[in-house]
């Protein structure tokens, strides 16, 4: 019950060239999806991991691509889970003669590590990851092909993955979960004869290669030298696409499920323009950045004008980051410091402030003081996502309650209209509007039963769990 909205890529070239440097710029193109750590693997060699951004460690590049040169290599970006944000904890992580990378959450992973010999699970020291990839060994040994473990495996496992695998024997793999929580795209190069699996099409748009498509729910890929593999290992009929996904944790380059998200994102703030038409309004400003495609486009359905009234100081410390998958409060805390209004821009005006969520608050309250002391009139606040009340156990980091804006400490049941009031309050804002699941669904295009959005309803049934609540705490191991 973690935050593991990771990135991962695989490679593998048929013309036998270095996949290294490719490797490297797909996990800078997906540096958005974790911050934390990064890392590489390849066939018969200990992975290679580094703490931080990829873009730290560029005076490394030359070494890393000469030492670890090969036609098949998996990455990782860590947006970190049960176990620390350490470097023994990131990925890729190799077990016997197999690597891993995985996106996703395992929320039975005490009961997971209980079916793995010699393997006890605490949050402190190691990972679901780390777990998964013992059981699917150790499953392989009984039942041979990967494909018959994870058909196995993902009756077993709670959650959802996305995972990409190296062997020994010089192939990659690349696994979706059967209910598609998490994304994943296959992609070619044509010049070096090149196929490349990653989270997201932004990442093969930076190496040069193309779409071909998604990997589907419950798809198994394997890329070796006989050429490019699929089958089924699951057969789910009913998908449960992140919803969170296609608001803020996307490249808005990426096309996911078949649609660009920057036109999915400026979409959903036009479909939420028609839900709050605040008429009266002066201007229109984003959150940076993610929110920018859906203040524009609520803008310009309601004709107001769109201006960029907040902007990160990018050369802050960690001014260029994204404040939400920071793992502590503090980082947080400093990444939103550095969001500054721009005043004459501000001054007297009423403000429409289109965010792509709101979660624990940290980010509404900042920006909110900030905007009443550059002067502004009226603050209404509108969010492209529905109300989040309650933990994301498929792979975002919210897992407890507590830390929500929407819980309150007399843990009373609240209607949904004194909820947001209380919200509201919370904040500072003169109004404030929460998108709901139909309308976010009819702006993505994808059916709302065919989208997860459990930590706004409360119903778990996608992940097939009734979730004991825990503290962060407990599930963190803190």
């Amino acid at each position: 019950m973690v935050k593991e909205n990771c990135g991962v890529v695989g490679i593998f070239s048929l013309d036998g060239a270095n996949v290294i440097p490719m490797i490297i710029d797909s996990l800078r193109a997906l540096q958005h999806r974790g911050q934390e750590a990064w890392g590489i693997a390849i066939p018969k060699k200990q992975p290679y991991k580094q703490l931080g951004l990829v873009s730290s460690a560029v005076s490394e590049f030359d070494k890393v691509t000469r030492e670890y040169a090969s036609s098949a290599a998996i990455g990782h970006v860590r947006y970190s889970t049960m176990g620390g944000s350490n470097l023994e904890n990131a990925q890729p992580l190799k077990v016997k003669d197999l690597c891993v990378a995985h996106n996703g959450t395992i929320s039975n992973v005490e009961e997971l590590a209980g079916m793995v010999g010699g393997c006890t699970f605490t949050p402190q020291n190691v990972s679901d990851t780390l777990v998964a990839a013992k059981r699917l060994v150790s499953l392989m040994s009984e039942n041979g092909k990967l494909g018959n473990a994870l058909s196995i495996l993902k009756n077993e496992m709670i959650g959802s993955f996305c995972f990409t695998f190296v062997s020994d024997d010089n192939a990659v793999y690349a696994a979706r979960d059967p209910k598609g929580f998490r994304p994943l795209v296959i992609g070619f190069r044509k010049d070096i004869n090149t196929y490349i699996v990653a989270s997201e099409s932004a990442a093969l748009v930076a190496v040069g290669a193309q779409l071909i498509r998604d990997v589907k729910p419950g798809e198994l890929i394997k890329i070796s030298n006989a050429g490019l593999e699929s089958e089924m290992f699951s057969e789910e009929k009913k998908s449960a696409h992140c919803s969170f996904e296609f608001t803020y944790f996307a490249h808005p380059s990426s096309i996911m499920e078949g649609s660009n998200i920057y036109t999915v994102r400026k979409k959903i703030g036009q479909y939420l323009a028609r839900k709050f038409p605040i008429k009266d309004a002066d201007i229109v400003i984003p959150v940076p950045d993610s929110a920018r495609p859906a203040a524009l486009g609520y803008a310009q359905e309601l004709g107001i004008p769109f201006e960029e009234g907040l902007l990160k100081d990018r050369y802050s410390r960690k001014g260029p980051l994204r404040s939400f998958i920071e793992p502590h409060q503090s980082d947080r805390v400093e990444i939103n410091r550095w969001i500054i209004p721009i005043t004459p821009v501000i001054e007297g005006k009423h403000v429409v402030v289109v965010d792509d969520s709101l979660v624990r608050g940290t980010s509404s309250k900042a920006i909110i003081k900030a905007l009443r002391r550059a002067g502004a009139k009226k603050i209404s606040m509108v969010i492209t996502f529905p109300p989040i009340r309650f933990p994301c156990y498929a792979g975002i980091d919210f897992p407890s309650k507590e830390e929500l804006v929407t819980f309150f400490d007399d843990n009373k049941e609240y209607s949904e209209e004194t909820m947001i009031e209380k919200v509201r309050q919370t904040i500072g804002a003169d109004f404030l509007g929460y998108n709901d699941t139909k309308n976010l669904a009819d702006a993505v295009g994808i059916e709302v039963n065919s989208m997860c959005f459990t930590c706004s309803t409360g119903d778990y049934s996608p992940l097939g769990i009734k979730p004991a609540f825990k503290s962060r705490a407990e599930i963190k191991g803190e």
